[in-house]
């Protein structure tokens, strides 16, 4: 099983080698993900693609808790990667 890391550096890979790849991954993320890395993106998940370029910044903020930073840090547990969490 691969890790959501190796799954999107294979994604990103894949994109910037790959033109069409890239083309449906921007137009459709969530079937072009599924069918580079052979998962399948649960009912209700929505995955957002951004092409970056030299004038667009994104930043990308956590889910919004109603949990105090203290409290979030005694109950978080496992690994995120580039400070985002991945579910897929």
């Amino acid at each position: 099983m691969q890790t959501a890391q190796e799954m999107e550096k294979a994604v990103l890979a894949k994109a910037s080698e790959d033109a069409d790849f890239r083309a449906r991954l921007l137009s459709n993320p969530t079937e072009a993900i599924e069918q580079a890395v052979g998962v399948t993106v649960p009912e209700g998940f929505t995955i957002k693609v951004h092409e970056e370029d030299s004038r667009t910044a994104h930043l990308v903020l956590p889910p919004n808790s109603k949990l105090s930073s203290a409290e979030l840090s005694a109950v978080a547990g496992g690994s995120h990667y580039g400070g985002v969490h991945y579910f897929w």
